[in-house]
């Protein structure tokens, strides 16, 4: 069982002022025989408040997975790769590759999503879209390969191929 934590970064859900689909709507997707969402945030997009809760879950609590949801796009606010990048000690760049190229069968603003995917200690960070829609089809772009990803994390020396 991984514990997963769910941080949704948006101003306005933070200040209540818009209700957060997309945080819920990963966490029903999360299969339960595989996942548990054991910590759920909303912050705003501060990079302070991101990187905070980035290493709290990480660091202290040995979270497994982060899902982050919101923050990718091209806006001034958006800064949830930066945040993402300055705790990060290695990249996962295959993640967010096939994120976007998942979405981009579907539509061509897929491209312009800047999620990445990172490790921090034992624990693997992901940023998704912060819409629903996008953040559900980026789940299930990766979601497959998740299991493999954190078992490998975690250490096993398991061949991976089959």
């Amino acid at each position: 069982m991984y514990r997963v934590g769910i941080l949704t970064v948006s101003d306005k859900g933070h200040a209540g002022e818009r209700h957060d689909a997309s945080g819920p709507e990963l966490a029903r997707l999360l299969p339960p025989e595989q996942f548990q969402v054991a910590a759920f945030k909303i912050v705003p997009d501060e990079r302070e408040d991101i990187t905070a809760a980035l290493v709290e879950w990480s660091d202290k609590e040995g979270l497994d997975l982060i899902l982050t949801t919101g923050g990718t796009g091209l806006t001034p606010r958006d800064i949830t790769p930066e945040a993402t990048l300055a705790v990060a000690e290695r990249l996962v760049p295959g993640i967010p590759e096939a994120m976007r190229a998942a979405g981009l069968a579907k539509t061509p603003h897929a491209m312009l999503s800047r999620g990445v995917a990172v490790i921090r200690r034992c624990t693997l960070i992901i940023n998704l879209p912060g819409s629903p829609q996008g953040a559900r089809e980026s789940l299930m772009a990766i979601l497959p390969a998740l299991s493999h990803a954190l078992e490998k994390l975690q250490g096993s020396p398991a061949e991976c191929a089959t």
